[in-house]
């Protein structure tokens, strides 16, 4: 005879006291992290209508003529050079060498970092806002935190800037729990929050940055209203032929981004090789004009906006100018983060995963465009950005079918084991692709 398996009971939760403290700095948090989000967004919107529309309308320029987009885009990397030159804290650290959470900026460096952003998002250079608003929020975070309790550990306030971001960015808090799960199961187990106690459980833990991110996600909803749902036809439930074109579009997606991740770089040693960094986004800037003219319109900006044009009138391209379409955004985002440009990749990849997929229904039209984007976007995101979790649920909220979800995480599979190991579109010190 055995003896009986003794119970395992979960540890218990941090007292209350331990939590308590937390609940109104991440409300602060993640309000003042939407908030920033906002302002640094509507100035580039701004700036982006007076460079777009009023300027070659008042000079009786076309507006998407390719003498414009070389102009404006030449003219954008002339000054976020002058930015990453002369402004101090030089717009913070080399962009291929940063990740979306990251350890603080100095508060110092937040303006210049803030201010290219903002130029490179009315400019159109292909690049999203996320990796420098999530900085700059942490920053801000890890100061007022280092102020209102100075014995705290610092990964509690890089927690909440960064959750209180991808909750404003996308507009609920989802996203934001999924990034700190995917970082904490990876770092080393926590101290009791209360001498005499156990290590805090998983949901402990998330307790505070949860409260940041929906915080951050409430506010973004109430005031800015951001959707990234597409108008795709609805999708019910999976059949045999959509598993098989699942488990085909992510993996090609997986394979068409890794191109662009091998080839990162030489793409950004290229660029470095010049002496300054007026000249190296100088550069960048006219290669991104020559890609805008050989992509169209479209393929400019963050891409949020016009994965929703593209899917709005998705007929009127062909199979060949939609895989233009994905390749040229790839491209972009190589040569804007390459040469110095400030931003986020994720958002400029979506719209290659979207392309991507509409050039998959355009050649098959058998195929479910639901199944084709989704699935499309999650393969060049696991390869970009190397994160399971955000590509998964990034692919699910373009449409929002509960029928597409088992289909997604299996095609998750194939893709994850062909980009698993690989080099990551990220850089370290000496230039290397980071594994």
């Amino acid at each position: 005879m055995t003896a009986p398996a003794p119970s395992v009971t979960p540890p218990p939760a941090s007292p209350a006291r331990a939590l308590l403290p937390f609940v109104l700095p991440a409300l602060v948090i993640g309000v003042g992290s939407s908030l920033l989000l906002i302002g640094v967004s509507e100035a580039a919107d701004l700036l982006k209508n007076v460079l777009w529309q009023t300027l070659p309308d008042a000079i009786g320029v076309g507006r998407w003529s390719v003498a414009w987009m070389l102009a404006v885009l030449t003219a954008t990397g002339v000054a976020v050079g002058l930015v990453v030159w002369k402004v101090y804290g030089h717009a913070g650290p080399d962009p291929a060498t940063t990740g979306l959470v990251d350890a603080p900026l100095p508060p110092g460096v937040v303006p210049g970092l803030l201010l290219a952003t903002a130029l490179a998002l009315a400019g159109g250079v292909s690049l999203g806002p996320e990796n420098p608003i999530t900085a700059a929020n942490i920053a801000l975070a890890y100061w007022l935190g280092r102020r209102l309790s100075p014995g705290s550990p610092a990964t509690v306030w890089v927690a909440l800037g960064a959750a209180g971001t991808v909750g404003a960015l996308f507009g609920t808090p989802i996203a934001a729990v999924l990034i700190l799960t995917e970082s904490m199961v990876s770092a080393p187990r926590p101290v009791p929050a209360v001498p005499g106690g156990r290590a805090p459980t998983l949901w402990d833990q998330l307790f505070a940055p949860l409260i940041a991110a929906g915080a951050g996600g409430l506010t973004s909803s109430l005031l800015a209203a951001p959707a990234f749902g597409l108008p795709l036809p609805p999708f019910s439930h999976p059949r045999w032929p959509d598993l098989v074109a699942a488990l085909v579009i992510a993996t090609a997606g997986a394979a068409v981004a890794l191109v662009a991740v091998y080839a990162f770089p030489y793409v950004h040693r290229f660029f470095h090789l010049l002496p300054h960094p007026v000249l190296a986004l100088s550069l960048g800037g006219v290669v991104l004009g020559l890609l805008g003219a050989l992509g169209g319109r479209l393929t400019l900006f963050k891409g949020l906006e016009e994965i929703g044009e593209l899917a709005s009138d998705v007929a009127a391209y062909s199979a060949g100018s939609l895989a233009l379409m994905c390749v040229v955004k790839l491209a972009a985002v190589l040569v804007a983060c390459g040469s110095g440009f400030r931003g986020g990749r994720i958002f400029p990849s979506v719209f290659a995963g979207v392309a991507l997929g509409f050039t998959a229904t355009a050649l098959v039209p058998s195929v479910h465009p639901a199944v084709a984007v989704t699935c499309g976007v999650l393969g060049v995101l696991l390869a970009v950005t190397r994160q399971g979790w955000v590509s998964l649920f990034t692919a699910a909220i373009l449409a929002p079918d509960p029928g597409l979800l088992p289909l997604l995480c299996v095609a998750l599979l194939p893709a994850w084991l062909l980009v698993s190991g690989r080099p990551q579109m990220q850089l370290d010190g000496t230039g290397a692709p980071l594994r």
